[in-house]
């Protein structure tokens, strides 16, 4: 399999991985420690363990939940799901646990990789009958199924204004076109080799810098998290030749104290973001100091990553645009679906072969997503003569933190949970650090000694302490609309 900029690619995973590993070369190395896995090992490994996946009557199609972070077993179990054919099930470990037991439940998957780490909390909320899959269960093989472009690759829940996570559906094909719209962007090149520090349960991690290097042929590190005093290191030791971060790292690096070496920086062609929008300041000053181009992108999970980039240097960037349409078609919605004249606010829309095919038994959803063939982002932007987009707002009301998508009626339900709460919204306040940053508002019944540090004790119990508020405000009653509807947007501005 070759990679093409001109076509997207052909085949499925499996046919990729098998032409990897006859064409030889790293696949993966870990800075932290571990040994590399060159393709044909990781083709190997992985071929073995979807025989063991089909001898223990895993179907093609079938949710396979991979409950791991970032490394060498992670890699292993997402590959080898993608090579049986199994729909793999990525579960979000920083979702907390009301959001992984849906997700797990939901999926309808009746057997997880898990990491030994997480087999406390998979304990705690697997759905009865699910097995946590060991070496044993893979002993017996049996015949792989044949694969199809369009058969389903990839299950990645996502947070929606219903507050419940919605499940997108990627296929072989999308998955692959997702890894090529990197590609094509970038230029990637077998000699390139990309970071992989964003965690890969996420589209960003898996898609950009797994797909991107399975397409192009290339190499990636593997991180198992990010670490500010130790990432430039770790690039130089891993040999790294780009980077995708969201915005929130490109910070704490800035903000910290350790550089990189000369010949790191000589390595380096660019960093790359994405998740959410950069400011201008802190892309500038990054540059400045790192002497390192900031690549700034836009993508979503139902787009297996990348829909914008801007070009390469010495391809024109525009400050605060993610760019343009790399691999897909672009184009500003009015209120009709119509398309928008250019420098026009609209609606954010993308049609290509990297669009999702569904959301998993959610067909209203899927319906209201799409206008025609193209893919409403619930993003505003307009699009200028260049055709450069750029993001307004948004018509959800989501909160983006640190590249994490939180819907904030997930959290209202656990606010609502106590019975001392009569009114309760969550909302985003801007946060330099995390790009947006959770806080709630909420109206007490009468005589109610309920503190701030109460809510946000519960909130971290349900939620996890990544979408537990920073700060609660109580007010006498939330401001409302006509219908009686909790005015959430209005909730920053008031406070």
């Amino acid at each position: 399999m070759i990679f093409d900029p001109a076509t997207p690619p052909a085949g499925t995973l499996r046919d990729w991985i098998d032409a990897r590993a006859e064409g030889g070369g790293t696949a993966f190395v870990f800075p932290e420690g571990g040994a590399d896995i060159s393709w044909s090992d990781l083709r190997n490994e992985v071929r073995d363990m979807a025989r063991g996946l089909a001898g223990l009557g895993v179907a093609k199609g079938e949710s396979l939940a991979i409950i791991h972070p970032n490394g060498r077993d992670g890699i292993l179990a997402l590959f080898a799901a993608l090579y049986a054919g199994c729909r793999a099930t990525m579960i979000n470990l920083a979702a907390g646990p009301d959001a992984i037991a849906y997700a797990l439940d939901h999926s309808g998957a009746r057997f997880a990789f898990v990491h030994p780490d997480q087999m406390q909390t998979f304990a705690k909320v697997a759905p009865n009958g699910m097995e946590a899959l060991s070496p044993k269960h893979l002993e017996t093989h049996g015949d792989l199924p044949d694969l199809q472009p369009k058969d389903h690759a990839l299950l990645m829940y996502t947070s929606g204004t219903t507050g419940r996570p919605k499940g997108v559906v990627h296929s072989q094909s999308s998955l692959l076109a997702g890894g090529w719209t990197t590609a094509v962007a970038h230029a990637l090149s077998p000699q390139d080799r990309a970071c992989c520090v964003l965690p890969i349960y996420h589209i960003n991690g898996l898609c950009v810098t797994l797909m991107g290097t399975l397409v192009s042929g290339g190499s990636a590190a593997v991180l198992s998290r990010f670490s500010a005093s130790q990432f430039w290191d770790q690039l130089d030791r891993g040999a790294v030749t780009w980077f995708s971060v969201v915005p929130t790292i490109i910070s704490h690096l800035l903000h910290g104290t350790s550089d990189p070496r000369d010949a790191t920086r000589a390595r380096l062609r660019f960093g790359r973001s994405a998740s959410s929008a950069l400011a201008v300041e802190t892309q500038q000053a990054f540059e400045t100091r790192f002497s390192v181009p900031i690549i700034e992108t836009m993508g979503l999970t139902e787009t297996a990553a990348q829909i914008l980039s801007n070009p390469l240097p010495p391809g024109i960037r525009k400050i605060g645009s993610p760019g343009v349409g790399y691999g897909n078609e672009v184009r500003i919605l009015t209120p009709d679906m119509t398309e928008a004249p250019r420098g026009q606010e609209g609606e954010i829309a993308v049609r290509g072969p990297n669009v999702m095919r569904e959301y998993l038994r959610n067909p209203e959803a899927t319906a209201a997503t799409f206008a025609g063939n193209w893919l409403r982002t619930g993003d505003l932007g307009r699009m200028d003569e260049d055709d450069y987009v750029f993001v307004t707002g948004r018509l959800k009301e989501l909160i983006i933190k640190g590249g994490e998508n939180i819907a904030p009626r997930e959290i209202d339900e656990v606010l609502y949970s106590h019975a001392d709460v009569v009114e309760a919204a969550a909302f985003a306040r801007p946060c330099k650090q995390y790009g947006e940053r959770v806080e709630v508002a909420l109206s007490l019944r009468d005589g109610s000694a309920l503190s701030a540090d109460e809510i946000i004790a519960l909130c971290n119990q349900r939620l996890g302490a990544f979408k537990s508020p920073d700060k609660v405000h109580f007010l006498p009653e939330l401001p409302k609309g006509p219908s009686g509807k909790i005015q959430r947007l209005k909730l920053a501005e008031l406070l």
